[in-house]
């Protein structure tokens, strides 16, 4: 039997210390090549620590995190993030096609003038993300869903092999919703790992290959099926320890 291929994404044993507080603690979880992980849990339970640690935007006290099995600091730039909308200047007067060409910074340098495969990279992810037909539009003037889909295209534009997704169905209308599920199923499918923090538990059994449930440390990992087992939800989200406390 062949060796099984090393995770495009592998973190191990991360923690994380936050102000003072442990907000990540021994935390392992790894995403494969054409995978689709949701990571599951309450607020404050270390989901965008993880992908932030993963990132390399926050230290670790301890752990690592190896992307295409390696650790050093260069390797982020297999890694496309997708942050929360809160995060992003939609004020800044600039227009869709602009602000997607952000996402080619590392490849560009910042003074550079964007080249024929900058250009290239920008077309392609409007296209995917629906927003080529927008892509003139100023982005303070768009809907929570085209500025979710801004974001995702962003991130495409680097070229990632690993799409790192921070909340991207939260205030989102349906058919946003739909054509990023559609669209992140196409981006597994090709071979990119994806990891989607979400507290939309329906759309992750629905669109997950495998969820991870996330309180402080990885407490289970699985199939979508595990979202519908009780034990693993109460581990998750803490409810078995308030319940002790009030008892």
């Amino acid at each position: 039997m062949a060796d099984r291929a090393e995770p495009l994404l592998r973190v191990t044993g991360a923690t994380v210390v936050l102000g003072g507080r442990i907000a990540l603690e021994k935390a392992d979880l790894s995403v494969d090549a054409g995978e689709l992980v949701g990571l599951i849990g309450p607020n404050g339970a270390g989901k965008t620590t993880l992908l932030r640690a993963a990132l390399g935007l926050v230290p670790l006290a301890g752990g690592d995190v190896a992307v295409e099995g390696r650790t050093e600091r260069r390797a982020g730039r297999s890694i496309g993030y997708v942050p929360q909308r809160h995060e992003f200047a939609w004020d800044f007067p600039i227009d869709i096609a602009g602000a997607v060409l952000t996402g080619r910074t590392r490849q560009m340098g910042w003074l550079r003038r964007p080249g024929r495969a900058d250009r290239a990279a920008v077309d392609e992810a409007l296209e995917l993300t629906g927003l080529a037909d927008l892509r003139r539009r100023p982005i303070g003037e768009l809907s929570g869903g085209q500025r979710q889909r801004v974001l995702v295209a962003r991130a495409l534009a680097a070229g990632p092999r690993i799409l790192l997704l921070d909340e991207p169905f939260t205030g989102v209308d349906v058919p946003t919703q739909d054509l990023l599920n559609e669209l992140f199923g196409r981006l597994a499918t090709e071979g990119k790992a994806l990891l989607m923090t979400t507290h939309d538990l329906a759309a992750a059994a629905r669109t997950c290959h495998r969820v991870a449930l996330i309180n402080r440390t990885v407490v289970a990992e699985g199939g979508p099926d595990i979202l519908a087992d009780p034990d693993q939800m109460l581990r998750a989200f803490g409810l078995d320890r308030a319940i002790g406390a009030a008892a």
